[in-house]
């Protein structure tokens, strides 16, 4: 929401919105000259002539309620993405369980390289480019984000399928229909690039391949790591090119990479400034992010909040690694928890200092069977705590020099692990 509201103040409009509590994001906003309210009033609308909510926004919400009755148009958030994206000749749409952020980024990074007239909309914080990146208007990169079917209200010129994991099934309700949404979301383009080591390639009909599968259009050969980065040459139907040399940490990254050269190849792009574009990335906030040390021990933050990205994002932090291995870790949702519950176990369980961080609800309501302290008791190995303090009592007669503290969740962990981090040195 908040890189759309840029977009539009950027091109004019006048701008206002509000969040429940002021935050960096909203500072930043205020910086820009968009008008921030905190907390949600009916009074907060007044003026306005059409309000945008996103699908976290419950239907008794006092702003939107007060839309409703003055009969202003109302406007989801995956609708004005796909009004916004139309200013552009090109729309390059990345869909995925895992990835879209960085692949966004990836994939704004090389078109900016190839063509230099790029508008980018990315759900994350690239270290250059932001969460809104305005360049021109050739190619608009955005993610298509699959909560609620908000993919399917986008027609983008290029769809990209990284992966078709499972994930918000309380609204899915079974694999079936997950699978059939991202079916119809690549339908919904002019073209498709897919994964093809991800089941989705066998039911999916795909202009462009990429994966670590040699029948891939455009894959890897000699994968090398060294320090949990990697470098590889790229393959693109068959011909072999220079190594390309990733920024950022984490095999699974290649991946990544490997969907934004599709991109560039599909658009036929030369391979050497391709190359430059992906080697131009540095990096997105939150992902495998160091924030800072204590005590001698670095502490590194990450995104993870599904089975599959916590198998990442682990086997990234054993790789980096010098010393013992910390984890924190905080639930998003209580329905996630409960539906990928014995995922969640199995990931976990092999972690030996382990910290379960009360659940982030988002816009949910509590649910014991999906709480973190449920979470927790079935981990025999892990702590739970409910608070900064109790965070930083733990790390405070825990870690020490050379060893690493990953911190995992898409909620306020974040910011819990910076309070914390704050605490700790105020003590030195």
């Amino acid at each position: 929401m908040s890189g759309l509201a840029v977009y539009l103040k950027e091109k004019g409009f006048n701008v206002s919105g509000s969040d429940i509590a002021e935050s960096e994001r909203t500072a930043f906003l205020k910086r820009k000259g968009i008008r921030v309210f905190e907390g949600h009033r009916r009074e907060n609308i007044l003026g306005a002539q059409i309000v945008v909510c996103n699908s976290a926004i419950k239907e008794d919400n006092p702003e939107l309620c007060a839309a409703r009755e003055a009969g202003l148009i109302i406007v989801g958030r995956a609708e004005l993405l796909d009004l916004v994206s139309r200013d552009c000749e090109n729309v390059v749409a990345i869909a995925g369980c895992h990835g879209k952020t960085t692949t966004t980024a990836m994939c704004a990074h090389v078109l900016e390289n190839c063509a230099e007239s790029l508008t980018a909309h990315i759900g994350g914080e690239d270290a250059e480019y932001g969460n809104m990146y305005i360049g021109g208007n050739r190619f608009f990169v955005t993610e298509a984000c699959e909560y609620n079917g908000n993919f399917l209200k986008l027609r983008p010129d290029l769809a990209v399928v990284l992966n078709t994991d499972v994930d918000h099934m309380e609204y899915y309700k079974t694999e079936k229909n997950l699978l059939n949404a991202y079916l119809s979301f690549a339908e919904n383009a002019r073209a498709c690039i897919v994964c093809a080591d991800d089941r989705i390639s066998s039911h999916c009909r795909a202009d462009v391949t990429f994966g670590l599968s040699p029948q891939s259009d455009v894959s890897a050969e000699e994968i090398v790591g060294s320090g949990g980065r990697y470098s590889f040459r790229l393959r693109v139907s068959g011909e072999i090119f220079d190594r390309i040399r990733l920024n950022v940490y984490g095999k699974h990254n290649i991946l990544n990479a490997l969907a934004a050269a599709a991109v560039g190849v599909r658009y036929r792009f030369p391979i050497p400034m391709i190359k430059g574009g992906l080697e131009n990335f540095k990096g997105i906030k939150r992902r495998f992010e160091k924030i800072g040390k204590y005590n001698g021990a670095l502490f590194v933050a990450d995104y993870a909040h599904h089975p599959g990205e916590i198998a990442a994002a682990l086997r990234t932090a054993r790789e980096t690694a010098k010393g013992r291995l910390f984890v924190i870790f905080q639930p998003h949702t209580y329905s996630r928890t409960r539906l990928l519950f014995s995922e969640f176990v199995r990931v976990l369980e092999g972690v030996e200092n382990l910290v379960i961080y009360r659940t982030y609800p988002a816009r949910e309501f509590f649910d014991a069977a999906g709480s973190a302290l449920t979470l927790s008791e079935s981990l025999p190995n892990s702590l739970y705590v409910e608070s900064v303090k109790e965070l930083s009592l733990w790390l405070r007669r825990s870690v020490g020099g050379g060893d690493t503290v990953l911190v995992l969740g898409a909620g306020d962990i974040y910011c819990a692990a910076k309070l914390a981090l704050k605490q700790l040195r105020s003590d030195l």
